[in-house]
């Protein structure tokens, strides 16, 4: 079976930078699981993975731009120290905000911390090593739920 629209697939995968660092990798996991055509992976990924089969290993080279996107300079901001009430923060330290979204702490001043609001791979040009390890139609509910049920996600109970 091809991966198309709606398969359920499996694939391990080792995600590299431009310069060969190991930015993630299924390596020594469970491979990871995801429903095909429904977003669940970014666009570079999933189109990469369009018509591919079980046993396929492969290499996708994946602009910032159907990755995690171009670096964008209003997302970081300046947020008085007292925002984050008495906890102490240091550079690094990850926030969820109130819209369900994540800031990093990138500087730390006496008066104002900086956030950036970018996910940590904008701007990065993204070099996946693939290999499909299964390929099977997704069920009438995990299509409705849009997510895999089974191996490598949830049961709804």
């Amino acid at each position: 079976m091809k991966i198309a629209k709606h398969a359920v697939v499996a694939i391990h995968y080792t995600l590299k930078d431009n310069s060969g660092n190991v930015l993630d990798s299924s390596a020594g996991r469970d491979p990871l699981w995801y429903l095909h055509g429904e977003g669940n992976l970014i666009p570079g990924m999933e189109e990469g993975l369009e018509g591919r089969e079980k046993g396929n290993k492969f290499e996708l080279k994946i602009a910032p731009e159907k990755g995690y996107g171009i670096r964008n300079d209003q997302l970081i901001q300046k947020v008085p120290r007292s925002a984050f009430g008495t906890q102490k923060v240091e550079k690094g330290m990850k926030f969820h905000t109130n819209n369900g979204g994540v800031v990093t702490v990138t500087d730390v001043g006496l008066e104002q911390i900086t956030v950036d609001a970018n996910h940590e791979l904008a701007g990065v040009e993204l070099n996946f090593a693939v290999e499909v390890m299964e390929v099977r139609a997704a069920t009438t509910e995990e299509i409705a739920h849009g997510h895999v049920h089974g191996p490598g996600d949830h049961h709804h109970h």
